[in-house]
């Protein structure tokens, strides 16, 4: 047998998503969310679960002697208010999921911004897809940034980001992989193997190849391997980031979907990103399969 030669036959551990979890908030958002959230869940006869978080007052902050029993009692009533609230928008919700004709719960979180974070990670690793927002500076949308690094650096699992606003346009039909061959853009090309099969179009882009290799062939013949015929674009930053770069390409290839790792490290609460990362979840006009 040759060496690059591809057998066809019957594909073993296939990539498959029994259940997503789609993040709600009770804003706009979540019927963008929902619309991905549903497609998916019918093509592929899934489970889906709203997670809705019902962001609290924070009740832990310093109060003077001074005034304090006042303070206290109108973040008391605060708290309330926010959990009235929060039943209102769950009745709505539970009455929009009724509506997706899949299988789905809905599941409630009242904490604070911080804890919601830690809380829907660890929600987020019995799941095999988690939709939400991506990261974005709109100030009139609340921006869940912690909660989508939280998911990204704690579940293992792999987000599904959409652009704020931006509603679904259809199937995804091509698809971008950014390929460096690291371990985290090999968990990302893992993570979106159900996409890619049923794309007609798969694209991996290389930045930045080394001159004397091909850092593509192996990455191609694992895809052919899964039936997908990949195209190859090699291209240099130049003076251009590699976010920039990758942005620039899924534009011009028109890409429904960007697949590629999450490059960073979590410390203490803080998250940082690496950045690439970084300029890709502010800025991308496309959803991204991102994973770490």
């Amino acid at each position: 047998m040759a060496p690059h030669e591809v057998v066809s036959g019957p594909m073993e551990d296939e990539p498959m998503t029994k259940d997503i979890m789609v993040h709600l908030d009770g804003s706009a958002e979540d019927e963008i969310r929902l619309e991905y959230g549903q497609a998916l869940a019918t093509a592929g006869q899934t489970h889906l679960i709203g997670i809705f978080t019902n962001l609290l007052p924070d009740l832990t902050i310093p109060m003077p002697m001074d005034g304090g029993a006042a303070a206290m009692q109108v973040l008391a009533e605060l708290d309330e208010r926010a959990r009235r609230d929060g039943d209102a928008t769950a009745t709505r919700l539970t009455e929009r999921l009724a509506g997706l004709q899949v299988p789905h719960e809905l599941r409630r979180l009242d904490e604070t911004y911080g804890v919601l974070s830690e809380k829907v990670a660890e929600l987020a690793r019995c799941a095999d897809l988690f939709i939400a927002t991506r990261p974005h500076r709109e100030p009139d949308i609340t921006d869940w940034s912690d909660l989508a690094e939280a998911v990204l650096f704690g579940s293992g699992r792999a987000l599904l980001l959409v652009p704020p606003g931006r509603h679904r346009q259809g199937p995804i039909r091509t698809v971008l992989v950014a390929w460096n061959g690291s371990r985290e853009a090999a968990r990302a090309l893992r993570e979106g193997l159900s996409f890619i099969e049923q794309a007609a179009r798969t694209i991996v882009l290389v930045v930045d190849p080394p001159e004397d290799s091909e850092p593509w062939n192996e990455v191609e013949l694992h895809l052919a391997r899964h039936g997908v015929v990949a195209d190859v674009v090699s291209t240099e930053s130049g003076d251009r980031g590699i976010g920039e770069v990758i942005l620039d390409e899924a534009k011009r290839l028109s890409a429904d979907l960007v697949i590629m790792g999450g490059y960073g490290h979590a410390r203490l609460r803080e998250q940082v990103f690496g950045g690439a990362t970084r300029d890709v979840l502010h800025t991308a006009a496309s959803p991204l399969l991102i994973a770490h």
